[in-house]
Order: structure tokens, then sequence, then C-alpha cells
């Protein structure tokens, strides 16, 4: 009995050394997604902001030093990345659009999983919402994307009355902010960490094979966090970007723009500036204590070991950089994300790769990861290989657009072109000598090459991502006006949970 028994235990050993996906479970996936956080981040080399999760994250898994976001707005980046399309070929450039609206028949990132047995939850803001107005709603999420939703809602949207605003009454595109009274638990963030731990419980009970994507609404204004988190912050510690006189007259006037357009946050008082970037840092430790409690109940289920986690922003953001607050500007601090991943599949774990990504990326890797064919038309590419070994590069530049310009990021540069090949306007930064970005010398006599070269790379990625791919010709020609909602069969109806 007992040679009988060692020898199936010798067989099984060596069926899972020849065929490992016999033996192992399809992971799971969690994906953990900020809004407005730029890599003003502990693990990322901030002096200042404390995000010990976030850090042990990447302390087990890979951190991406330079990925980029498609488009520096909430809803072109998410409809992209969770489409696994660039902007122009979403057609979604502006916010406040639904994903079917140009895509009708889209299969989407999480829908993917859907098709393959994986249970899809989405909490909180995924595809776009309009912050703080649709906290609580749907916003213009995709339904077809997911089994269930949750929707917090916290005190702080309660309190929308009390928060400060440089334009009274405005929030969501505005500088505002509130140290909070109440605890973490009462916030809409706090809310949605206490809902993914429930699901994470019922998961490690059933054994339900799972994609669960949670969205957190911090640092996106109106930044609103409990006073302790102010209280890390003291203002005289907050050093506020300078921008030397005559800047803005050395840069083609859509960039000029970008970062002018709203004539109140330009170049604040050194007091206000000081306010403002406290409270988002305040903001981002918030969100990173929600984080860990979502992690730790991760790991303490035992669902960390089969569990690939993704953790990202929407998009980069400005904190007095350039002049300039907040996004949708095609400089590196609005266009570059944090990013991390860890679980299985992951080799090269608590290595930093310069691998250069793109959001478009995270479908593709997503699906190699899980053993997933994603469709034909997806446009990224897996970076499964920088996760193997950290000095792998699955692609070689990065390129971001905004309005009328496009912007391609290379080892050592930053090149930018505005307007039809460039009518409007080029910008051309050297990273090894100007890291931030304040010279444009894409007129100097020594870059002609230089801006040459980039030129020719920029249009060709540009081109290339206007491309309609194969398999997708007959999904953007039907554009519809209005978005159609979706009757799903019974099995797979869409469970709303509006929890508070």
């Amino acid at each position: 009995m007992r040679t009988t028994l060692c020898f199936l235990i010798a067989v099984a050993g060596l069926l899972c050394h020849v065929s490992p996906a016999v033996c192992q479970q399809k992971p799971n996936v969690l994906f953990l997604i900020c809004d407005d956080l730029n890599c003003d981040i502990g693990c990322y080399g901030h002096p200042l902001v404390k995000t010990p999760r976030i850090d042990r994250l990447a302390a087990r898994g890979v951190r991406f030093d330079r990925a980029y976001c498609q488009y520096p707005l909430c809803g072109p980046s998410r409809a992209s990345f969770m489409a696994g399309l660039y902007p122009d070929q979403t057609l979604i450039r502006r916010n406040s659009i639904y994903l079917r609206q140009h895509l009708p028949n889209v299969q989407s990132m999480s829908q993917l999983f859907r098709r393959n047995g994986y249970f899809a939850t989405r909490i909180g803001k995924i595809y776009h919402y309009n912050v703080p107005k649709h906290m609580g709603t749907g916003g213009h999420d995709d339904p077809y994307s997911w089994d269930m939703t949750i929707n917090p809602r916290g005190r702080d949207k309660d309190d929308e009355h009390l928060i400060f605003s440089l334009r009274p009454g405005s929030y969501g595109g505005t500088l505002s902010w509130l140290a909070a009274d109440g605890t973490d638990a009462e916030q809409t963030d706090g809310i949605a960490a206490a809902e993914a731990i429930r699901l994470l419980d019922r998961y490690a009970k059933t054994k339900r094979r799972f994609f669960l994507a949670v969205g957190l609404y911090r640092p996106h204004t109106p930044y609103v966090a409990p006073k302790k988190y102010f209280d890390m912050y003291p203002a005289a510690k907050i050093r506020v970007p300078q921008v030397p006189d005559g800047y803005f007259d050395t840069l083609p006037k859509p960039a000029r723009l970008s970062l002018t357009r709203k004539k109140d946050q330009v170049n604040l008082k050194k007091e206000l500036a000081r306010e403002a970037i406290r409270a988002y840092y305040a903001s981002i430790t918030f969100a990173d204590a929600q984080l860990g409690l979502i992690l730790d109940k991760l790991s303490d289920c035992g669902l960390d070991e089969n569990t690939i986690v993704v953790f990202t922003s929407d998009h980069g953001y400005h904190m007095g950089e350039h002049g300039h607050y907040q996004k949708t500007t095609l400089f590196e601090n609005a266009a570059r994300v944090p990013l991390i991943i860890s679980g299985p599949g992951v080799k090269a774990r608590g290595e930093t790769t310069r691998a250069f990504a793109e959001m478009v990326d995270f479908y593709p890797t997503l699906a190699d990861l899980a053993g997933l064919k994603p469709p034909k038309y997806a446009a990224g590419v897996s970076l499964a290989p920088a996760l193997r070994d950290a000095n792998a590069s699955p692609r070689s530049s990065a390129l971001t657009q905004f309005a009328d310009g496009y912007s391609i990021r290379t080892d050592r540069y930053r090149y930018t072109e505005w307007g039809s090949e460039g009518q409007l306007g080029n910008e051309l930064y050297d990273h090894q000598n100007d890291s931030a970005e304040m010279r444009n010398i894409a007129s100097d006599d020594a870059q002609r090459d230089t801006v040459a070269r980039l030129s020719k790379l920029l249009r060709q990625r540009v081109a290339a991502a206007r491309q309609v791919p194969d398999g997708l010709q007959q999904i953007t020609s039907q554009t519809v006006s209005r978005f159609p909602q979706p009757q799903l069969p019974g099995a797979f109806r869409n469970q709303t949970n509006n929890a508070r």
C-alpha cells in the first residue's frame, strides 16, 4: 500500500514537471488602479510621499520605471487599456463616452476573462466617471465587461459642501481639497476596500476563479482624505516646482495652451501651491492604506500565490511642474504612470525594469500570463518577457497623444509634434541632460538629425496606432449615436450593488 502511494506521488510529481498547466490552476487577476496618480510614490524615489503598501507590492513584483498612458485624460485612457486599442482606434478622445458608442462589439479585457470562466467584478471606477458627480453610480461603465458591479459612495460625497475649491462649487476639474473628519472606512475608497475584502473572502471559500478590478477615486480632485494623512505632510516641507521667466515663450502654441488653459491654476502663489500639493500627497497615502488592506486580505486568504496583481493609474499628473496642475499635457509628468505587476509568471521579483510599457499592453500581458488568447485586433504587446527577465525589452518606445499632438518617448529623448506632420510646432527634450523637460531643443541646429530620426519614428508609430486592425473594421464602422443598453442573457446578467 505504501509502495503504491509513493508510486502515485512520484507519477503526480512527474506530470507536474512535464506539464505545469495540468497541475496548476489558472491564475486569478486583481487589477488595482488609482485615479490621477503620478509617480510621486516611495518606491519610485519620491523623498517625501509615504506609500509603504505600494512599496511592499513592488518588493515582490516587477516595477516598470518607464510605463506610459496613451492619452492623459481619464475617459480615453481607460477605454484604451480596457479595449487594448489606441485612442485613434477606439475613437474615444474625450470624457463621457461609453466604450460601445464606437466599438459595439469589442471584447474588453475583463470580458475576455468572463468568456473563459472567470467571474469578473468591478468595484468603483474602471471606465470613466465624472468625479465627484458620478460617485455611487455606474458612471460611464460598460455592463458587458462584468458579472457584478459595486458602486461605493462614502461621506466624501456627502461632505462636498465642506470642500475648499479655487472655483467655489467646482471640484472635479479644479484644484480642491478637504482634510476630512471621520475614519478611512467612511470614505468611498475605504468602502471599496471593504467590499474587495468581502469578495476575496468569498472567493477563497468557493474556490471561484476571479477577475477583480478595484478602481479607487483618490487622488483625483477633490483631494479628500482623513485629517491624519494631511498631518503627515507639514506645509513647510513641501517643495513647489519653479518655472523660469519667459519659459512659456519657448513652447509651440498648442503646448503652451495645454499648460495655461486654466488661468487660475497656473503658477500658484507658493502658500496655496503648498496646500494643494500637501492635499494631493495626503490623498495618495490614504489610497495606499486602502490598497494595503486589500493586498493583506489577498495574502491572508492564501490567494496571493495564484493571483496576478496589477497596480497602476490611468495617466500621470502635474503638481506644479511647468507651472501646471493636473493632466492633459504631453510632458513626462502627464504621460508617465506607475506600474507594478506581481504574482504567478513573475520571476524577476523585487526588480525594476527599464523596459518601455504602454497601457495598451495590459490586455495582452494578462492574457499571456493566464494562458488566454486575446483578440487578433489587440494593439499592445505582452510584457511577460520583462516579468521573467527585467533586462528584456518587449518594446523600444512609448506613444502618447493629446488633442492634435503626438509624443514619442525613447531611451534618451521625448519628441512631440503638434498638428498635421508638426505644422503647429514640435518639441525635443534630452532626458540625459534635462529630465525635467524644461529646455526645448527642437530648433537647435545640432539636433537636426535627431529631430529627423525621431520625427520618422513618431510618424510610423502614429500611422500604426491609427490603422484599423484585422477583425475590427466592421466594429468601428458601426458607430452609434446612443449607447445601447445591452440585453444580457439571464445567466450573465450584470448584478449591481451600490455599497455604502
